[in-house]
């Protein structure tokens, strides 16, 4: 668990040391999609790109968390793919 704890602590100092325009409602989603793609294999680097990236497209008035919106976005999605490394 102790790793799992540190990575989301790593993903989310990075987040907030890249977005530093970012409000809070930004960082709650973005954290949420590191924890939702823990499991994933790559780094939480990564992960933390793509997340901010999602954001990023996303408009401030969503209300679906970004891995339920990266489901009905499919081109959006392969940009941040293709913008964080993931693939």
């Amino acid at each position: 668990m102790k790793p799992i704890a540190f990575a989301l602590l790593f993903g989310a100092s990075l987040f907030a040391s890249t977005v530093a325009f970012a409000n809070a409602d930004d960082a709650k989603w973005v954290a949420q999609c590191v924890k939702d793609n823990q499991d994933e294999h790559v780094s939480i680097n990564v992960i933390t790109k793509y997340c901010t990236c999602m954001d990023n497209k996303m408009s401030d008035n969503e209300t679906r968390s970004i891995t339920e919106w990266e489901k009905s976005h499919p081109v959006e999605r392969h940009e941040c793919d293709r913008e964080s490394g993931w693939r």
